[in-house]
């Protein structure tokens, strides 16, 4: 039990919070390559990502993962990308360094999807085997996650180029 919750209860909480904060982000990525600013799905999507990020050091473990380690880094990216955003108003650049940090993190969002996706999806996991506990690996899970990469990069250059509002409370 952590803070009065299941163990299936809390995983529950935390997929949830992750969906919307992926789902949030990835609309806020495409608001950034048209130049819309999109206020309150942003907040939604700092702040859905943020809780991810934390709930996920909810879990029972004994020792630092790797997705402790990504866990870390997207707060921290988080902290820059909201100090970017609402301390700094995006001006100078505070603007490219929003949206890098915020997109990183969108990133590592997806990022662990396809890897539980990988670990929970029974045709998935047949495509990329894992030996707990290590990730799934093989071409199939290196070539999804290739493209995931690829993807992200592609639009954080894009978002960088196009993203120009004209003011962001």
């Amino acid at each position: 039990m952590m803070l009065g919750l299941s163990l299936q209860a809390l995983t529950l909480i935390h997929v949830i919070i992750s969906l919307i904060a992926i789902a949030a982000g990835l609309v806020v990525m495409f608001g950034l390559l048209g130049s819309k600013p999109m206020p309150a799905l942003t907040a939604t999507f700092l702040l859905f990502t943020i809780l991810t990020s934390a709930t996920g050091f909810l879990f029972p473990f004994k020792e630092l993962l790797p997705s402790h380690v990504i866990g870390i880094i997207s707060l921290v990216l988080l902290a820059i990308a909201c100090f970017a955003l609402y301390s700094m108003k995006l001006k100078g650049v505070w603007r490219p360094v929003y949206i890098v940090t915020a997109m990183i993190s969108l990133y590592f969002n997806v990022f662990v999807l396809v890897i539980q996706s990988f670990l929970k999806v029974p045709a998935l996991a047949a495509l990329a085997p894992a030996v707990p506990p290590a990730p799934p690996s093989g071409p199939v899970f290196a070539v999804v996650q290739g493209i995931v990469l690829v993807f992200f990069v592609v639009l954080t250059i894009g978002a960088w180029r196009r993203f120009r509002p004209m003011a962001f409370a």
